[in-house]
C-alpha cells in the first residue's frame, strides 16, 4: 500500500512551489531588460538591385531591327539582346501577387514617350491639387469637382492589348506593380530608344 504524505507536508511543498514561481516571475519582470533593436528605416527594407549594365560595344551595333527583349521574372531583370548576347541588363519590378505580369511571347504593340494609365491614377481638383491618390478609375467614384489624372508611365512600351507594358516606375527590389514591368529611368529610355513596334519581347521564368 503506497505511503501517504502528511497534509502539512503537501501544503509546505505547494507553498514552496508558489514562492519559486513568484521569484522566477520577479526575476523576469525586474531583471535586466533586453536591449531594444533600433527601428530600421524604410529605405533599409528596400532590397537594392544591381544598376543598369550596358555593353557599350554591343550597344553600337544595336538597332530596332536586330534586338529583342527578354524579361526574367525570377531575376527581376530585363535584357535587351542581340541574338544570345546581352546589350542592356536592367533591374525591374514586375506584377505583385494578384496582379502578376503576363508571361509568354509578346511584341511591342505601341510606343508612347508620355503615356498615362487609364486604370490607375489620382483624382485632382480644378486647381491641380490631388484630392485622392492611388485610385482605380474602374472602381473608385470621383469626388465632386475633381477629375481623373492617370499615373505617369513615361517611355511606355505596350506588350498587351489590356495595357500591360514596360515603363518608368518605382523599383523596391521585388514584384510590386499591377502587372506592368517597371524600369529605372535610364533603363527605360535605353530600351525605348532601341526597340520598335513589332520588337519581340519574351516574359517568363528565364
Amino acid at each position: 500500500m503506497p505511503a501517504k504524505f502528511p497534509m502539512s507536508l503537501c501544503a509546505a511543498l505547494l507553498i514552496l512551489a508558489a514562492l519559486a514561481c513568484s521569484v522566477s516571475a520577479q526575476i523576469r519582470l525586474f531583471g535586466p531588460k533586453p536591449t531594444p533593436q533600433p527601428m530600421r528605416k524604410a529605405s533599409d527594407l528596400i532590397r537594392r538591385q544591381e544598376p543598369v549594365k550596358v555593353n557599350q560595344a554591343l550597344l553600337k551595333e544595336a538597332t530596332p531591327d536586330n534586338v529583342h527583349v527578354v524579361v526574367s521574372l525570377p531575376k527581376q531583370r530585363a535584357f535587351l539582346m542581340i541574338g544570345d548576347q546581352i546589350v542592356i541588363d536592367s533591374p525591374i519590378s514586375s506584377g505583385k501577387r494578384g496582379h502578376s505580369s503576363p508571361t509568354g511571347n509578346f511584341s511591342v504593340l505601341e510606343k508612347d514617350p508620355n503615356h498615362r494609365s487609364n486604370i490607375y491614377g489620382d483624382f485632382v481638383d480644378r486647381s491641380g491639387r490631388t484630392v485622392r491618390a492611388g485610385v482605380s478609375a474602374k472602381i473608385d467614384a470621383a469626388p465632386s469637382g475633381t477629375h481623373y489624372v492617370g499615373a505617369s508611365m513615361k517611355w511606355f512600351m505596350r506588350l498587351t492589348a489590356e495595357g500591360v507594358g514596360m515603363h518608368i516606375g518605382i523599383l523596391p527590389g521585388y514584384p510590386a506593380s499591377h502587372g506592368c514591368i517597371r524600369m529605372p529611368p535610364d533603363g527605360a529610355k535605353l530600351f525605348y530608344d532601341h526597340v520598335k513596334v513589332g520588337t519581340p519581347a519574351d516574359v517568363g521564368d528565364y
